[in-house]
């Protein structure tokens, strides 16, 4: 007898919510979270454009204008794309509570609860939003999930490129006085040496510094500047 023809496979065009964010180790500006809803024919196409893990691009003014144009691409295609910015003044709040972890965890329930239903969320980081297993029965947390998922990769390109955007417009609010601030705003050698001109110039940190961080570096100049009750295995 003949053969029927041989149908396709056809893979379930699942929809998958990622979580990411980007900023909570720089000492200046804000952390943004985010959320990105993408289906499997999606992700498909968004990984073959080149999305990866917004690390991998490397850092300077290419790395962002590639991930500006990438996160466009994902907000063009996305069923569902949301961010949360968390300011400078309610980092410190909350590090000094020691909930560092739990703001980032409330600001990730407000991120699913805002996005439609999806068959699957996940979000970067095991330990810190396991706990949320408990309210979402289709949850997961892993760690490097931007290197596994799609959704996640997209979630931490959008919150780079916007986390990076709100650096920039930080950045030209001093440079012409105090010169250009290299390194992102982390702890790095050049942000150092930036907020060190910084403080000889005015005795004080910048407005967006975060005091919970610590300022060794400028110490000699104006002391300790974080606020007692700290959560100093932050910075271990």
């Amino acid at each position: 007898m003949p053969r029927k023809p041989t149908q396709p496979v056809r893979f379930p065009n699942r929809l998958t919510l990622g979580i990411d964010e980007a900023g909570r180790g720089p000492a200046i500006g804000p952390m943004v979270m985010a959320a990105v809803a993408i289906d499997s024919r999606t992700a498909a196409v968004l990984t073959r454009k080149g999305l990866r893990d917004s690390k991998a691009y490397g850092a300077g003014d290419d790395a962002h204008a590639m991930r500006c144009d990438l996160a466009a691409e994902i907000r063009s295609r996305a069923v569902f794309v949301a961010t949360i910015e968390i300011e400078h003044h309610e980092i410190d709040a909350r590090v000094c509570r020691g909930e560092l972890n739990v703001l980032e965890r409330e600001k990730a329930t407000t991120l699913i609860e805002q996005a439609p239903s999806v068959d699957k969320i996940i979000a970067d980081g095991k330990r810190m939003f396991a706990a949320l297993g408990a309210k979402f029965e289709n949850f997961v947390s892993c760690d490097r999930a931007e290197e596994e998922h799609a959704s996640v990769a997209a979630a931490s390109v959008v919150a780079k490129a916007l986390r990076d955007t709100r650096f920039e417009q930080i950045k030209r609010r001093y440079e012409d006085d105090c010169g250009p601030i290299a390194g992102g705003g982390y702890s790095n050698a050049a942000t150092q040496r930036w907020l060190r001109t910084y403080v000889e110039k005015y005795k004080r940190l910048p407005e967006e510094a975060r005091r919970t961080w610590p300022y060794p570096y400028v110490e000699d100049l104006i002391g300790d500047q974080r606020p007692p009750k700290i959560q100093t295995e932050l910075f271990g």
